[in-house]
């Protein structure tokens, strides 16, 4: 699994592919794929940065799919469960699954300027966290990875 990183990137090309896997996860598994699930992954892939549920909201009510708040909650529920979307706890935000239907544990980098956010490898960092854990008598089973600084656009801006 490959980071996507801050790279500069065709998030056309995400989104296809997202929407996708998320059609034939769906179609294998019988799984309804509505249109507003559909266009709320759309929306979440449609860059990489982290959305909140009202942010999400307001495009799906100004497109005619309804504004209030169960429509997208239902939407985001669905999404994450099934590995199309992840939350960022720290911003209490979604963002498209870079990887979707890829068997990872992500980890997420977030920029504290522009709430962009790549999704990296957390294997390692998992790995360490379990073994700690264990030696306390502890078992891990959910951990989120989140890593607050700055991208490497708004580095450079802030240097400038």
């Amino acid at each position: 699994m490959d980071p996507i990183g801050f790279d500069q990137h065709d998030h056309q090309t995400c989104m296809t592919g997202g929407v996708a896997a998320a059609d034939e996860h769906c179609a294998a598994k019988g799984l309804q794929f509505t249109p507003v699930r559909r266009r709320t992954l759309e929306i979440l892939l449609s860059e990489h940065r982290a959305m909140g549920a009202y942010d999400l909201l307001q495009v799906l009510g100004a497109e005619g799919f309804g504004s209030q708040p169960p429509v997208v909650y239902r939407a985001l529920e669905f999404l994450v469960k099934n590995g199309f979307a992840h939350k960022i706890e720290r911003l209490n935000a979604f963002v498209g699954c870079v990887h979707p239907g890829a068997d990872h544990t992500p980890a997420f980098l977030i920029c504290r300027a522009c709430d962009a956010v790549a999704e990296t490898r957390a294997r390692p960092a998992m790995t360490l966290l379990r073994d700690l854990a264990e030696e306390a008598g502890f078992a891990v089973e959910r951990a989120v990875i989140e890593a607050e600084g700055l991208c490497p656009n708004c580095r450079e801006a802030a240097a400038e």
